[in-house]
Formats: structure tokens, C-alpha cells, sequence
């Protein structure tokens, strides 16, 4: 999925995961508004950050990575009815790495 916003300096545009209700056998637990991480897709990345002497610093985080930005600590922006968040790279908490595959014969 492409993003519908460029962003600028040191932002990433994040296409948050939906987060639902877990289901144990037969019984449903609904997510309380518990203040966890948002985590998300990364869809756009700023060009970086400019240093007090001019020089630019590029962005770490790369296009398709899954990050976790704080719940109340990032913007919240609707496009075409679908809802992005913008964060600056030093909100991102982490970067959630992907679980490798293993080959079994």
C-alpha cells in the first residue's frame, strides 16, 4: 500500500494494526483502552533530520518495517477515510522484528 502523505524531516507515516478482541474458548475479552503501543506498518519515510550544523541525517527506519510508537505521544491524520499515524523517528519505541522462517526437511 502506498501512503497518500510525503512526509517531511524526520517523520514516518505508520498504517496502524488493528487490535481486537481475543477470544479464549468461548469467552470474549475486549480490549479495555489498556495504554499500550501502537504498533504499525511503516508506509512513508522522511528524508531525515537536519544536524545544528547543517548536515543531513538520514531516517534508520525504512519503508515496511512493523515499529511501535506510544498510544498518545503520535499524530492521528484521516485520509480517504483511512486513518494513518505520523510520528517522528524519535517517538518510534522499537522496531518489532519479523520472525525468520526455518527451512525444515
Amino acid at each position: 500500500m502506498e501512503s497518500p502523505i510525503i512526509p517531511l524531516g524526520d517523520k514516518i507515516v505508520i498504517l496502524p494494526q488493528e487490535e481486537g478482541e481475543q477470544q479464549y474458548g468461548n469467552i470474549v475479552v475486549p480490549d479495555m483502552g489498556k495504554e499500550k503501543p501502537e504498533t504499525g506498518t511503516v508506509l512513508a519515510v522522511g528524508p531525515g533530520r537536519v544536524s545544528t550544523d547543517g548536515t543531513l541525517i538520514p531516517n534508520k527506519i525504512e519503508v515496511g518495517q512493523t515499529v511501535m510508537v506510544p498510544k498518545f505521544g503520535a499524530q492521528i491524520a484521516v485520509v480517504e477515510n483511512e486513518t494513518y499515524v505520523i510520528a517522528s523517528e524519535n517517538d518510534v519505541l522499537g522496531i518489532i522484528k519479523q520472525k525468520e522462517e526455518k527451512n525444515e526437511n
